[in-house]
């Protein structure tokens, strides 16, 4: 009995299908059972923590073959099977992923007095599809698993979903706006902050779904060539260097638009700002990571001969999304678009902290523009020291973990072209200007009491969340 204990444990089964079980469970729950619902979400998203570890344990870092390997006959009439496996690639976006998830429950704990279920329900589920992404090993259903992450931001209710119980009309504290209840759909329609928000959320559909029919249309003249959409098939066939470069542009299509990279780029910003602070975690720390591990998972080990033909368009592209990015953010107004920017340029664990920094300060005052801000040093002393911290790993400070990656990219960047690394290296001289610079203007300066006038510092809960940030971005290996 232990034995078949330890291997329903040990395999992929587990972290794919409690959170599918945990995101039923709350249906039978009446909505005015929130405390309850809120419990439910919050254990399952443990639970499913736990598992990623186990497989760490006894992963093999000596191969680079797929390990866990579960296979399932998905269309008995052709040959696409449901394959599963991790390798080290995988593996940590699993653990990333998990990881991720309760602290996103545990940031709208307090705000989630309507559509609590659903706000729950649309978590686990996004969790499941997220991690059976990361273990799929078929270039067909990674993309249906992919194209599905964005079904749980499907939902619809009243704009002002997270205002007081039995209210649904808010005046805004810094403007002094009336929100009305209107009909929304997706997750910054329902969970999102501002007016604009369904604007956002249709343009974040329109971009991915339209660079993803590309990708569609690549996978299914695989299939028509080879007759299998198995990737360790696919990894041994032979393309031709034409047909190569042709599916390699419809793959990139698809990924360049997840990263996103420039110029495709236009809807991320407008995302974080419309999303609730939960929504741009996960867009930041996740969604946005789907992109470049397709093109480690896919474009490059299937297609290696475009890719060597096309290495100097990235190249420029990555240089020009830098400098680019940097300069825009030095010239925004609100928090948020600040750090959505340079997000585009930093893709580190620090960006999904200062997300949730500017969501503590949203949560008392309801306002993300810069100017309404000032003096917090002296009000909220707790939080300016975890801002600062975080502030110093943005601008990959040596000590911080994010110095690592930045460190070890310029390295291989220079032994590759020193001038697109030069360009690169100018990109953190430029984050350092805008980080200090909104460090500066929030926290620092003279309290303006004619705005802000609420002021309490991080609660037990908030501290809790900051935590494994804090021991994250100042482990240095």
């Amino acid at each position: 009995m232990l034995e078949h204990f330890s291997e329903c444990y040990f395999d992929l089964s587990g972290p794919i299908l409690c959170p599918v079980l945990g995101s039923i469970t709350p249906l039978f729950i009446p909505n005015s059972s929130i405390r309850l619902i809120r419990l439910i979400g919050l254990c399952v998203s443990l639970i499913t923590f736990l598992y990623p570890p186990v497989p760490r344990i006894q992963f093999d870092p000596s191969t680079a073959n797929s390990q866990f390997v579960e296979s399932l006959r998905w269309l008995p009439y052709e040959n696409i099977h449901l394959y599963m496996g991790i390798d080290g690639l995988s593996l940590f976006f699993v653990i990333l992923t998990t990881f991720l998830i309760p602290i996103c429950i545990s940031v709208g704990w307090s705000g989630m007095r309507s559509f609590g279920k659903e706000y729950i329900t649309a978590f686990l589920i996004r969790e499941f599809l997220m991690i059976a992404v990361s273990c799929m090993l078929d270039p067909l259903l990674f993309y249906v698993l992919s194209e599905s992450v964005p079904i749980p931001m499907f939902s619809k209710g009243p704009r002002e979903a997270f205002g007081k119980r039995g209210s649904l009309v808010r005046k805004h504290s810094i403007s002094g706006r009336t929100t009305e209840p209107h009909i929304f759909f997706w997750w910054e329609g329902v969970w999102g902050s501002r007016q604009r928000k369904i604007k956002a959320a249709y343009q974040f559909f329109l971009y991915t779904l339209l660079g993803s029919v590309f990708m569609l249309l690549a996978i299914l003249l695989i299939l028509l060539q080879t007759g299998t959409t198995d990737l360790q098939i696919l990894l041994t066939t032979e393309f031709s260097e034409r047909r190569q470069i042709l599916l390699w542009i419809a793959f990139f299509a698809s990924f360049a638009v997840k990263v996103p990279m420039v110029p495709v780029h236009i809807w991320l910003p407008e995302a974080h700002v419309e999303a609730p602070t939960a929504g741009s975690v996960i867009l930041a720390g996740i969604l946005l990571k789907l992109g470049t591990y397709g093109f480690l998972r896919f474009s490059i080990p299937m297609f290696p001969e475009a890719t060597l033909c096309f290495t100097p368009f990235i190249y420029t592209l990555s240089a020009i999304a830098i400098i680019y990015t940097s300069l825009t953010t030095l010239r925004q107004i609100d928090l948020k678009k600040i750090i959505a920017y340079s997000s585009v340029a930093h893709m580190n664990l620090v960006t999904i902290a200062l997300f949730l920094c500017v969501g503590v300060l949203y949560d008392r005052h309801k306002t993300r523009l810069v100017r309404y801000y000032g003096g917090l040093v002296s009000t909220m002393p707790n939080f300016s020291t975890i801002f600062f911290f975080f502030t110093l790993a943005n601008m990959s400070l040596p000590g911080t973990s994010s110095f690592i990656g930045e460190f070890l990219i310029l390295v291989g960047a220079f032994q590759r072209n020193s001038l697109v690394a030069t360009l690169a290296a100018l990109g953190m001289i430029l984050g350092a200007a805008y980080s200090l610079w909104l460090y500066n203007r929030v926290v620092s300066g003279n309290l303006k009491p004619d705005f802000l006038y609420k002021f309490s510092d991080l609660n037990g809960r908030e501290v809790s969340i900051f935590l494994p940030f804090l021991v994250g971005g100042a482990t240095v290996r």
